[in-house]
């Protein structure tokens, strides 16, 4: 009923199926980019971090270095005017302390070749600034204290200490010309993640937004639906309980007919297997008659009479007679399944197992004769259903595996069972002929047959065989290749009520 509306309004379910699922799929890849944005934006932001501090890193080290070599000069210079032993401790202090110092700023900058040069510079204006300064101190040492202030007066040491300086603001500048590069890079990122963000939000809004509105639609229209169906499950049982019957009726006039047909056919052929007889019993005084006109007077018996009586006519005879038993016994069949269609089901405990030894005690012979054996799952799983209807089921069509097993190999027949819930299904699968695929169905039909017509039969046995699993409440296939043998499957209640039986109309084939 669903259906129906759905598909008046234009829109398959199907349709709306796929759109839920396109519509979840794009929500959900919106959140997976969403998701990917954060986790770049914030690898980004974690980079960008790191480098901001290695930038303030650098800085301190380049201030550090700088910081260093000035309170140097300033001690030395300190040395040189009172010579106190004071000063040049504080000054041996602070140069043993530049290299290290320096070595830092050139860590840290390893990556930036024009860096690097500019510390190589740094050490070549260190190391002449102390070789400069040694000079001085070496003389105040040796007490000559005013030549120590002359030398002092004249050294370049104050050039050098500007072009330190320098050296540490442009190692500066480069690393502040880094850092604003990379806040521009950063602030680029955030752009970029926001807008993606904003991109993956508003998809989701639009897709939250349809979705929504085609859940509602579709489920007033369920409801809609819903309300119908309520209606129809309150005249339902009411319309079951006829249409039953109806078909009761149907096929009570079904097998009326069958049988008033079988009987108005079996009254002419009666008819002719009686006259049949009759001609068959006049075939010797007619073959007499000819023989004695042949001796008393040859030239009034011609080659087409002696050939009528002697040939001819007991071959048509012949004829009439194996065609009126075959109508006799296609007869016997359509009585055989009316009558099997009136008869009352009557519902009783069966033990599987030992039904399927009897029958197959009852083949010992024709087994030993085909060197076949039965082999039988132990145990079967028991039912409660009719047994005449059961052993004939099972009596045909072990039987017709056993009639069309192949002779080129030593035939199996395997019979097994397992119970599914409130249904058992059975097997009776062989290593036989086969059964063409496109006769599968055909098999189970009326006076057909499928293969080789070499073993005697009417192609009744399997159409009778699903008339009364039909009337069991059951169902039977079969699957089979040629050569490869078949399997059929029978599949039946656990439990057949007596009411369950009533209310199975017999069908006929």
């Amino acid at each position: 009923m669903a259906r129906r509306m759905v598909l008046d309004l234009g829109v398959s379910e199907g349709r709306i199926g796929r759109f839920l699922v396109v519509a979840v799929a794009l929500g959900f890849a919106a959140l997976v980019a969403a998701g990917i944005a954060a986790g770049w934006s914030t690898a980004r932001n974690e980079a960008h971090t790191q480098a901001v501090n290695h930038t303030y890193e650098v800085e301190l080290a380049i201030d550090r270095a700088r910081i260093a070599i000035e309170q140097s000069e300033t001690t030395r210079r300190g040395y040189v005017m009172t010579g106190q032993p004071i000063f040049i401790e504080s000054y041996r202090e602070g140069m043993a302390s530049v290299p290290s110092l320096i070595g830092r700023i050139a860590t840290l900058t390893r990556d930036n070749p024009a860096q690097q040069r500019r510390v190589a510079l740094l050490r070549r204006l260190v190391d002449d600034i102390a070789a400069q300064r040694e000079k001085t101190i070496a003389l105040v040492e040796q007490g000559d204290r005013d030549g120590a202030i002359a030398l002092f007066r004249t050294e370049t040491s104050g050039h050098r200490m500007r072009a330190v300086r320098a050296v540490a603001r442009a190692l500066a500048a480069e690393e502040e010309r880094l850092l604003a590069i990379r806040n521009a890079e950063q602030q680029a990122s955030v752009q970029v993640f926001y807008a993606t963000l904003a991109v993956a939000g508003l998809l989701l809004v639009l897709v939250a937004a349809v979705t929504l509105a085609t859940i509602l639609r579709y489920t007033r229209d369920l409801a809609t639906s819903r309300d119908s169906l309520r209606d129809f499950a309150d005249t339902l049982e009411e319309q079951v309980a006829e249409r039953t019957a109806d078909l009761t009726r149907a096929n009570e006039e079904i097998q009326r007919f069958a049988y008033i047909v079988s009987h108005d056919l079996r009254s002419p052929l009666v008819n002719v297997m009686g006259f049949t007889a009759e001609l068959e019993g006049a075939i010797a005084p007619l073959g007499e008659l000819v023989a004695r006109a042949e001796e008393r007077a040859p030239d009034i018996v011609s080659e087409e009479a002696r050939l009528a009586a002697r040939e001819d006519l007991p071959e048509a005879i012949g004829f009439i007679r194996s065609s009126t038993q075959k109508m006799d016994r296609l007869i016997n069949a359509i009585l055989k399944l009316s009558r099997e269609g009136r008869r009352v089901i009557a519902p009783e405990p069966l033990d599987l197992t030992a039904m399927i030894d009897g029958i197959a005690d009852s083949l010992t012979q024709q087994l030993h004769q085909r060197g076949a054996e039965i082999i039988v799952q132990q145990p079967l799983p028991g039912i409660v259903s009719d047994r005449l209807a059961i052993e004939q089921i099972f009596s045909n069509l072990i039987e017709n595996a056993v009639k069309y097993l192949d002779p080129k190999r030593a035939g199996r027949i395997e019979v097994r069972g397992k119970r599914e819930g409130a249904r058992v299904t059975f097997e009776i699968a062989d290593n036989g002929r086969g059964i063409a695929p496109h006769d599968h169905q055909r098999v189970f039909d009326l006076f057909r047959r499928s293969g080789n017509q070499d073993q005697p039969g009417e192609g009744i046995g399997l159409a009778h065989v699903r008339t009364l699993a039909y009337r069991l409440g059951g169902v039977i296939d079969v699957a089979s290749e040629l050569g490869q043998g078949a399997t059929f499957r029978l599949t039946l209640p656990v439990t057949l009520t007596e009411k369950a039986a009533a209310d199975i109309p017999g069908k006929a084939s």
